[in-house]
């Protein structure tokens, strides 16, 4: 049985890759907040060790411990505002840190590494955390077949319900206030479930010969943050207000921006439709059109209240 670790594993997409993953593979999980890590390792039965991807020595002892075939690099640190006032924590993970693990993972030859990037490293980037993203997409993909291992990166929107999304924040104020404060509701958002970041990930693993050193992305439905709190407040009470807003947002998200329209093009994998972005290497029949949150497909009503309805359950407590 092969192994993989899986950095920011004890976060919300790690666990549940963690569950989907390990009736196959030895799944270890790690990070850095060791609450979190017990927590993880109950809620996953995976192995937990603690691990700091900003220290290179902290990476090669676990790496040189689990001796992992496949590493999922999903540590980041994801806040856009928290970015914006703290550049430097920003720059030490997901820049410095993600260089630490392809650093070791070519030196100890692991055979695979996928990296969890997002939407904001699609041009035009508007913040420091979608820049840091995007060097690590460009670096990993560069990385490819420097020795033998093959890296890839996959790359969507925002996952219903994950920890820090605006979902949970939302449930939290109407709990506590009975009104939700939104920065923007004029703006448009990616919006897909756990379940489809997973399946992402898996798709890119399942046919990393295929997706190696490039970007894999998917299409994603969208919806404007108001029709969510229309939907939200008609079927579950309370009220909406805007608020300030907040460093470094956006009006719209791109999975696959203008600039790299010549570099990119359409695949269906698993019945579903992909994209694949090379960043050097212009492909013969390119998408010609960039995907966005203002012109891509919109979820329907009943869709966006199947997402509100429907946390995770250890996301209610």
């Amino acid at each position: 049985m092969k192994t993989i670790l899986i950095t920011g594993g004890t976060g919300f997409l790690g666990r549940r890759l963690g569950i989907a993953l390990k009736n196959e593979y030895r799944v270890v999980l790690t990070g850095r907040n060791n609450k979190q890590n017990f927590m993880a390792q109950k809620f996953t039965g995976c192995e937990v060790l603690p691990l700091d991807i900003t220290n290179i020595e902290a990476v090669r002892d676990i790496v040189n411990e689990v001796k992992p075939h496949i590493i999922i690099h999903a540590a980041a640190t994801k806040f856009v505002d928290l970015a914006e006032h703290q550049p430097m924590e920003c720059v030490d993970v997901n820049v410095t840190g993600s260089q630490n693990v392809a650093r070791v993972a070519v030196d100890k030859d692991v055979e695979i590494v996928i990296g969890v990037s997002t939407d904001k490293a699609s041009p035009p980037v508007r913040n420091t955390y979608g820049l840091s993203k995007a060097l690590m997409e460009r670096m990993f993909c560069s990385m490819n077949r420097k020795r033998n291992t093959q890296f890839t990166c996959v790359r969507y929107g925002n996952v219903a319900w994950s920890t820090g999304s605006v979902l949970t924040i939302w449930n939290k104020m109407l709990k506590e206030t009975g009104v939700i404060g939104t920065t923007g509701p004029e703006m448009r958002r990616f919006f897909f479930t756990v379940d489809d970041a997973v399946r992402l990930v898996l798709t890119a693993l399942n046919n990393i010969n295929e997706v190696e050193g490039k970007v894999l992305s998917m299409k994603m439905k969208a919806a404007q943050i108001e029709d969510i709190l229309r939907v939200w407040t008609t079927n579950k009470g309370g009220e909406w207000k805007q608020i300030e807003g907040r460093p470094g947002e956006r009006l719209d998200e791109f999975l696959i921006g203008d600039a790299e329209l010549a570099y990119t093009r359409e695949l269906v994998l698993d019945n579903i439709d992909h994209y694949l972005i090379s960043f050097n290497e212009k492909v013969a029949n390119p998408v010609t059109v960039g995907l966005s949150s203002a012109n891509t497909e919109k979820l329907t009503d009943a869709e966006i209240l199947h997402i509100i309805e429907n946390p995770p359950v250890e996301e209610l407590n």
